[in-house]
């Protein structure tokens, strides 16, 4: 009895070992990820995010923008909305402006590199960049989502 005790002490302690681990090191929260998603064939909630980020730049201005993110593998895909007019207030005054949406699909672990990088490309002042984690959706579109998008 003292044994079989033991023993499910000694695997509890690992179990949180292993957790700690996993959850301070991206690099093996990330294949935690992958063996919780093979075997139990489901999505870990938050684990991919949605930036919405609203520019500017439009035409070939803002083409360029989104092929400077997805070559360096920021994202797995990128929906552009074209053309979209804008109203807001700044310093008092309401403003109008023509502008295009883009919906950045990546990884949560990659939202920081990706907002630095976007507000690094944006011409506005206080940029509209707004992140949304993402709870349920398709596991097999998950699944293409982290392969398309590099580790941390």
């Amino acid at each position: 009895m003292k044994f079989s005790v033991m023993l499910m002490l000694a695997l509890i302690m690992s179990c949180m070992l292993l957790f700690l681990s996993m959850s301070m090191s991206p690099g093996l929260w990330s294949i935690g990820i992958h063996l919780h998603s093979a075997f139990t064939e489901s999505y870990v909630p938050g684990h991919n995010s949605v930036l919405h980020q609203q520019s500017q730049r439009t035409g070939s201005q803002g083409h360029w923008q989104v092929q400077a993110i997805m070559e360096r593998q920021l994202a797995a895909s990128i929906n552009i909305l074209a053309k979209t007019s804008t109203m807001y207030y700044w310093k008092g005054q309401i403003q109008e402006a023509s502008e295009i949406l883009m919906l950045v699909k990546t990884k949560t672990s990659r939202i920081q590199q990706v907002l630095e990088y976007v507000r690094s490309l944006n011409p506005y002042a206080n940029p509209e960049v707004l992140r949304f984690r993402l709870e349920d959706g398709s596991l097999a579109y998950m699944k293409w989502m982290d392969g398309a998008v590099l580790d941390d």
